[in-house]
């Protein structure tokens, strides 16, 4: 067993522990964070049985996605998209736009998809823990700037809301800067949210005891340990 599939194990055998503790019923995805890797460590773990794969940097994606354009993958974006790279990003296979954080950059991606005939999924990134370093919308606004995207924005779908955890090792902090967010994701089910995207390598534990149901992880697979 090669460093990855014993990484890749580790990981799960975690997940599902949080998973069944939390909520036998729920899935939880995960999205192989892959923008410190090349392609031959996406291949590595594509041969597991991994599909998405999310980066951070526009120009990293098109690399990669057009390095291994033969594997069906599953590309999400999960970056600060800047405005001057929102064209190159929809002409790129993405699946996911996970980092909308507010209605300006919302409305700029759905113009751009508009001219060129393209739908996008995103999710509506909240920043729960208030931390000025992180983007994102404030917990207070998050449900009138979801609706504001979803009424205005006709080229884009709302899939659900995205957040990072409080940056502190209070457990109590982080625990609550996911609650937060959750909360939110359960007041937008009933209008189509379907994506709660919490948790990293530091704390998807905690995300999915807190109702996360997709995990961003990077250096916890691909790192040896």
């Amino acid at each position: 067993m090669d460093r990855f599939e014993e990484n890749f194990d580790k990981v799960w055998q975690k997940v599902e522990k949080a998973r069944i503790e939390t909520n036998e019923h729920s899935i939880v995805k995960i999205v192989a964070v892959s923008k410190y890797v090349g392609k031959e460590e996406i291949k590595a773990l594509y041969d597991i049985g991994q599909r998405a794969f999310g980066e951070n940097r526009v120009q990293d994606l098109k690399d990669k996605s057009s390095a291994l354009e033969d594997l069906p993958l599953e590309w999400h974006f999960i970056g600060r998209l800047q405005k001057n790279k929102i064209n190159h990003l929809i002409d790129l296979p993405v699946s996911l736009i996970q980092s909308c954080n507010g209605f300006e950059l919302a409305k700029e991606i759905d113009k751009r998809a508009a001219v060129k005939g393209k739908k996008l999924d995103i999710l509506l990134q909240i920043n729960s823990s208030g931390e000025p370093t992180k983007a994102g919308v404030s917990p207070q606004s998050a449900i009138d700037t979801y609706e504001q995207i979803a009424n205005e924005c006709k080229n884009l779908t709302l899939k659900g809301v995205m957040s990072i955890g409080a940056h502190t090792d209070n457990e109590k902090e982080i625990i609550k800067s996911f609650e937060t967010t959750y909360k939110i994701y359960e007041k937008l089910k009933p209008k189509g949210a379907q994506i709660c995207s919490m948790g990293m390598s530091g704390d998807f534990e905690l995300a999915i005891k807190c109702g996360s149901n997709m995990l961003r992880l990077g250096s916890i697979l691909f790192n040896s340990h």
